[in-house]
């Protein structure tokens, strides 16, 4: 790691950026020489980053087109089908007040086909994975400008051996990041698939909720209105 290696590699981040986030072997070779082998697997590391943020970029794009027109679609339906009828009411073209009806009906189902398909809700999320992902990138590449630095001007304390495995931390926490990212947006995209329009908190955190406290912590079902609870009986006291 004597040298920052470049920003990003050499070629295409990922090759083909149409296929799914399967990832790439891990770069496996000697480590005789710590300072290349690092560099190399930072290599790898910011390609599969790059790469990920690349994928979601360019999913959202035919998303995004399609949500606009039916979006286009839904707003001409109810102009057309709000404007119609009155048109026809006033007299100005008479008999055209079924074609509103109709043009509400398509309009509806534009917004019913975007909302099922989950067209709207899954580009914005592809944009929001891949800013996080780059702003997570950007976060790695300066931590890694730093170790570069503190290697030339001279570790200041700890061995090499600990400078190697700090370096390799940083490493695996930024990909742990990403892929916890992927996680979180594939978990949401399962939640919107299997329920629809599903709460806000199930879409954020991809969990299923604890389950409801029972507010009877005994366990004993709740006595109707106007009777008394009865009181376990007592032994009289004992004479003596």
């Amino acid at each position: 790691m004597s040298q920052q290696p470049e920003m990003q590699p050499p070629g295409p981040p990922g090759g083909d950026v149409h296929r799914d986030l399967t990832g790439t072997p891990f770069p496996l070779g000697d480590w005789g020489e710590p300072a290349e082998r690092l560099d190399e697997l930072y290599r790898w590391v910011e390609s599969n980053a790059l790469r990920t943020a690349e994928w979601y970029l360019s999913d959202r794009v035919w998303k995004r087109r399609a949500a606009r027109i039916l979006r286009i679609g839904t707003a001409v339906g109810v102009i057309a089908g709000a404007a119609l009828p009155l048109l026809d009411l006033t007299g100005v073209a008479e008999g055209i007040a079924g074609w509103g009806y109709l043009s509400l009906l398509l309009g509806a189902a534009c917004m019913a086909c975007d909302r099922y398909f989950g067209l709207t809700s899954g580009w914005i999320r592809d944009v929001a994975t891949a800013q996080a992902v780059q702003r997570r990138l950007q976060a790695l590449q300066f931590d890694w400008a730093s170790e570069s630095v503190r290697e030339v001007l001279g570790p200041t304390e700890g061995t090499a051996s600990e400078a190697a495995e700090r370096c390799l931390g940083v490493l695996r926490r930024f990909s742990e990041d990403v892929t916890e990212l992927v996680r979180a947006e594939t978990a949401d995209w399962m939640v919107e698939f299997r329920s629809g329009p599903a709460p806000l908190a199930l879409q954020s955190v991809g969990v299923v909720p604890a389950r409801p406290e029972s507010p009877h912590p005994s366990g004993r079902f709740p006595l109707p209105p106007g009777t008394r609870p009865n009181m376990p009986r007592q032994r009289p006291p004992e004479t003596r």
